[in-house]
């Protein structure tokens, strides 16, 4: 098992991670919460949907920080 599988299983659910893996022609990455996981694939819950990913197609996988918090609004005046 490669580091970013041990990673990725080690991760209690309910994580914020970015997980990097493959698409045709290249590698993208997802950014969410882990929802699911199980022998074949881990699910992220991302703002577009969940996101579902084969292990075969994971490349790099870590925790992430929270997102920063939202700043007010300013009203000009």
């Amino acid at each position: 098992m490669n580091s970013a599988l041990e990673r990725l299983a080690s991760l209690p659910l309910g994580t914020r991670m970015v997980i990097r893996y493959r698409i045709d022609g290249g590698l993208t990455d997802a950014l969410g919460e882990l929802t699911e996981r199980d022998g074949i694939s881990a699910t992220l819950a991302t703002r577009t949907g969940y996101v579902t990913i084969q292990y075969d197609d994971v490349q790099l996988a870590k925790a992430v920080p929270p997102p920063p918090a939202r700043r007010a609004r300013q009203v000009r005046q």
